[in-house]
C-alpha cells in the first residue's frame, strides 16, 4: 500500500484479496496482516449489509445491529454476529461502523443515552460511512475525538453493487492517524479512498459529488428527449456522444435511455442501484451547505427542485436515471 501526499489509497480488487493466513489475522492490500479485530456494524441495509459481508468474509468478529430482523437475519446467515444491543455492540468492539439514514440519527446513535460513545472503549476507532450533512460530522468527531476514540466519516460511492463487490470509493474525513488507522478496514470494502481532510470534509466530497451527478444526469436526460423530438436515434447519439465532448459518466456509464448500455438501469424498469430518493436527499444536503457556505449553485438547486418533483410524482423509488421519463412527461 502506497499513500500519496494528497492521501489517495488504491487497495486491491475485491476477487484478488486473499483469504485469511489463520483465525487471527487477515491480509490488507498491502500484503501486511492484522491481526483479526471484532468489528460493531450498526445499519445492515442495502448498503451496510455487504459491506459487513465483506468484513466477515475478512476474518474479522462482526457484531451486527439493526431495526430490520430480515437485515439481521441475512448477516447471521454470511457469517456475522448479531447483538443484543448498540450498547453491548459499544463496549466489546475494537472498531464501529456505521451506515445510518441522516445527520439526526448519527447524532443519537453516536451522543445519545445508551450509545456509542457513553458505552465504547477508549482508543475505539469509529467510521461512519452515512451520507449527512458535515455540521453533525464534525459535531459527533469532535466529541469522539474528546473521548479518545479516533474517528473518520467516510461516506461511500458505488452502489449496492459496489458494496458488494468490495469496490466502493471512501471518501474519508478526520485527523491523518484516523485515517491511518481506519484503512485497513476501508480496504476491504473499497477499492478507492481517499483523504478529503479533515472531519467533514469526507462528507463535503461527497455531497459536492453527487450534486455534479444530479446535475449531469439531468442534463444528458434532457439531451436524450431532445433527440427524440428531432428524430434522432437513441444509439446514434450515444454513439457519437459517448466519443465527444458531451460525454461523462453519466452517459457513457449509466445512460439513462435503453439499449445503449444494457448494464444501466434503464433496462431494467430503472430498478435502483441508486434510488432517486437519495439523490433528492443529497441534492437537499448539498443546498444546505451551500446556503449556510453562501456558495451560489443556481443548477444545483435547479437539480434538487427536478428531483423533488419527480420523487412526489411516483419516481421516489425509481433509480435515479428514471428523471428522463419525467422529463419527457411520461
Amino acid at each position: 500500500m502506497k499513500t500519496s501526499p494528497v492521501g489517495f489509497r488504491q487497495a486491491e480488487s475485491s476477487h484478488q484479496r486473499s483469504p485469511p493466513t489463520d483465525s487471527h489475522s487477515t491480509p490488507n492490500s498491502s500484503g501486511r496482516t492484522n491481526m483479526a479485530s471484532t468489528v460493531g456494524f450498526i445499519g445492515l441495509g442495502n448498503m451496510g449489509g455487504p459491506m459487513a459481508v465483506n468484513l466477515v468474509k475478512a476474518g474479522h468478529r462482526v457484531l451486527g445491529f439493526d431495526l430490520s430482523d430480515a437485515a439481521l437475519s441475512a448477516h447471521v446467515e454470511a457469517g456475522g454476529e448479531k447483538a443484543d444491543g448498540i450498547s453491548d455492540l459499544a463496549a466489546v468492539s475494537d472498531v464501529i461502523v456505521t451506515m445510518l439514514p441522516a445527520g439526526k440519527h448519527v447524532r443519537q446513535i453516536y451522543q445519545g443515552e445508551g450509545g456509542i460513545l457513553e458505552n465504547a472503549k477508549a482508543g475505539t476507532l469509529l467510521i461512519d460511512s452515512s451520507t449527512i450533512d458535515v455540521e453533525s460530522a464534525r459535531v459527533v468527531s469532535a466529541a469522539a475525538t474528546g473521548m479518545n476514540m479516533p474517528m473518520v466519516d467516510a461516506p461511500v460511492s458505488g452502489g449496492v453493487g459496489g458494496a458488494t463487490a468490495g469496490t466502493l470509493t471512501f471518501m474519508v474525513g478526520g485527523s491523518d492517524e484516523a485515517f491511518a488507522a481506519a484503512g485497513p478496514f476501508l480496504d476491504i470494502m473499497g477499492k478507492t479512498i481517499v483523504h478529503a481532510g479533515g472531519a467533514g470534509n469526507g462528507q463535503a466530497a461527497k455531497i459536492c459529488n453527487n450534486m455534479i451527478l444530479g446535475i449531469s444526469m439531468i442534463g444528458v436526460s434532457e439531451a436524450f428527449v431532445l433527440a427524440e423530438k428531432l428524430g434522432l436515434d437513441a444509439q446514434k447519439l450515444f454513439d457519437i456522444s459517448s466519443t465527444a465532448s458531451g460525454q461523462c459518466w453519466s452517459l457513457t456509464s449509466y445512460c439513462p435511455v435503453p439499449g445503449p448500455l444494457p448494464s444501466s438501469p434503464a433496462n431494467r424498469d430503472y430498478e435502483p442501484g441508486f434510488a432517486a430518493a437519495m439523490m433528492l436527499k443529497d441534492l437537499k444536503l448539498a443546498q444546505e451547505a451551500a446556503n449556510t457556505s453562501g456558495a451560489a449553485t443556481p443548477l444545483g438547486a435547479e437539480a434538487a427542485a427536478l428531483y423533488a418533483l419527480f420523487c412526489n410524482t411516483g419516481g421516489n423509488e425509481k433509480d435515479f436515471s428514471g428523471i428522463v421519463n419525467f422529463l419527457r412527461g411520461s
